[in-house]
């Protein structure tokens, strides 16, 4: 064993911090509503942490977006039209 990450393991980049921010959402408020502990959120929000299928449909259902609007596989590069 290396000890590095898979890319299957890296952190998926995601806007909850930002989505959390705009629906002006406290962390435990935002955790009560998608059932989990508040510690989660800021696992998810500092990238330590990988949402299950489930929570993920949570975050769509709550803040009424499509799960690739909250999470991306890859961030774009600066400058890139694509």
């Amino acid at each position: 064993m290396t000890g590095r990450k898979s890319s299957e393991d890296a952190p998926i980049p995601n806007r909850i911090a930002e989505l959390r921010e705009k629906a002006k959402l406290s962390r435990v408020e935002l955790a009560e509503r998608v059932g989990v502990n508040s510690q989660t959120i800021g696992y998810l929000e500092r990238g330590e942490y990988n949402p299950s299928l489930a929570l993920a449909f949570r975050f769509s259902e709550l803040f009424g977006l499509p799960v690739e609007k909250i999470f991306v596989r890859k961030q774009k590069k600066r400058g890139s039209s694509a």
